[in-house]
């Protein structure tokens, strides 16, 4: 699929046929936006652009070299989109090139914030003049949803971090459950540096207009921001990690301490009923009360220990 957002007769109009990259020129074109594009739609951008566009092997390539170059003409960029799923995150690659007044856009998935500057372009088209002006509305936009995922997490472990205020029950799954709050939280902060780094690359380009220098710089401080709060809720996560680790093994060696002293408490009677379980005479024997002398013997012996337990507080 492909929707591209092209200038006619002072306005802005949209078409999903690559027919109409016939009719107009690399100038008319603001933005070609690919959807799971197929080979004749990439071979019709790439006549028109007179450039080859990127598979999605190198669009996921990790090398700095592979996420941002340029050409004579062109700008290249790879980066990274965050799909927030009900449990996980995915990263998504997204391929874009930049020309002089036109961006063009490669991706596999619907993504939210490429819907909403096509939904802007298409009705205030002096807001989006080039290519580069889109890229950073959608930049904008990305930034505005990542900070809301961060202030989600940001929630969610508050509450995480109440309920082992308020005394619940943790476990193997709470745990479980702050790991995959820790995973999401560095999927996050590896996506924000990587929006980070193809915006400081975009500013020491020469093939960046001035007009968006200042917006750059904005969106930047505001990814630094957002970085900074990615890391105190990462430091939150491993102190509330520490804590429920700290509880189980408290609550472990409290039910360790029980077993112990039960097992020291029996040992003296048990050493007694040892004694008077052999085979030979001895003492108190031989008698009618001879169940109830040993008997309270071993409960003498059973206080007796308790008193120097609690004597020690060892109790």
């Amino acid at each position: 699929m492909i929707q591209i957002i092209y200038i006619s007769n002072g306005r802005t109009e949209m078409s999903e046929s690559v027919d109409i990259l016939k009719e107009i020129s690399v100038s008319d074109a603001l933005w070609l936006d690919l959807f799971s594009p197929t080979g004749d739609e990439k071979r019709a951008v790439e006549t028109f652009l007179d450039t080859t566009l990127q598979s999605r092997a190198q669009a996921e390539e990790i090398e700095s070299s592979s996420r941002y170059s340029e050409d004579a003409s062109s700008v290249f960029i790879n980066t990274s989109f965050l799909i927030p799923g009900p449990e996980n995150y995915n990263m998504e690659s997204v391929s874009f090139i930049l020309t002089e007044k036109t961006v063009t856009s490669i991706r596999q998935v619907p993504l939210r914030s490429f819907t909403d500057i096509q939904r802007r372009a298409m009705s205030n088209f002096k807001s989006y003049p080039t290519g580069f002006h889109i890229l950073i509305g959608i930049l904008e936009n990305r930034i505005d949803l990542d900070a809301d995922m961060i202030e989600l997490m940001s929630k969610e472990i508050a509450q995480y971090s109440k309920r082992v205020s308020l005394g619940e029950d943790v476990n193997e799954e709470f745990l479980l459950d702050i790991n995959q709050l820790q995973e999401n939280t560095m999927l996050v902060r590896e996506n924000i540096v990587d929006k980070q780094r193809m915006i400081s690359s975009l500013l020491k380009s020469d093939k960046t207009p001035k007009s968006v220098v200042n917006k750059l710089n904005i969106i930047l401080k505001d990814v630094s921001s957002l970085i900074n709060h990615t890391n105190f809720s990462f430091e939150r996560l491993e102190y509330l990690q520490n804590t429920v680790l700290g509880i189980i093994n408290l609550d472990q060696n409290k039910i360790m301490k029980v077993f112990t002293f039960v097992s020291l408490l029996l040992m003296p009677p048990t050493l007694i009923a040892s004694i008077y379980g052999m085979n030979v005479k001895l003492p108190l024997i031989g008698g009618n009360w001879d169940i109830a002398v040993v008997g309270s013997v071993m409960l003498i012996s059973i206080i007796t220990a308790l008193l120097i337990f609690r004597r020690r507080k060892m109790l």
